[in-house]
């Protein structure tokens, strides 16, 4: 199986709560539409520098990574980003990648999504078991006094 693309609408989730609070007009709400590499191996996701410098999503820390040539970068991770795709959306954080790096949309947000990878069709799909809304899962135990 090659590579799994998926488009994707990035919304500043800050502009958002600026619009609830009437500091900004609906129509100045930063949103890019983008193709992202769906990437099971990628835990969050990862935007590029260039993204960054548009959306201007809040940044929160740096943190160290070891990337797949084994070299350890220091990166900025930023917060409130939304992802729509096409039915589900979630927030998260992002980690900016250098320059024009390829975004990357990996396990947290896949699994808040409740979205499946359709191996045959090389594509993204809304999980055919919840297609109305996204299904999480949750685990909980009741208190014994």
């Amino acid at each position: 199986m090659g590579p799994v693309y998926a488009e994707i609408e990035l919304t500043n989730g800050d502009d958002l709560a600026f619009v609830r609070r009437n500091i900004l007009g609906k129509e100045e709400v930063k949103r890019m539409n983008v193709s992202a590499m769906v990437d099971t191996g990628a835990i969050n996701m990862c935007i590029n520098e260039n993204i960054q410098e548009y959306m201007q999503f809040p940044l929160v820390e740096h943190r160290k990574f070891v990337v797949a040539t084994g070299e350890v970068k220091e990166l900025p991770v930023v917060d409130n980003v939304i992802i729509r795709f096409k039915n589900r959306s979630t927030t998260c954080r992002a980690i900016v990648l250098p320059n024009d790096s390829e975004v990357l949309l990996g396990a947290i947000p896949l699994e808040d999504l409740d979205v499946i990878i359709n191996a045959r069709r090389q594509e993204l799909e809304v999980n055919p078991e919840s297609p109305d809304m996204a299904l999480m899962k949750l685990k909980y135990h009741k208190r014994v006094d």
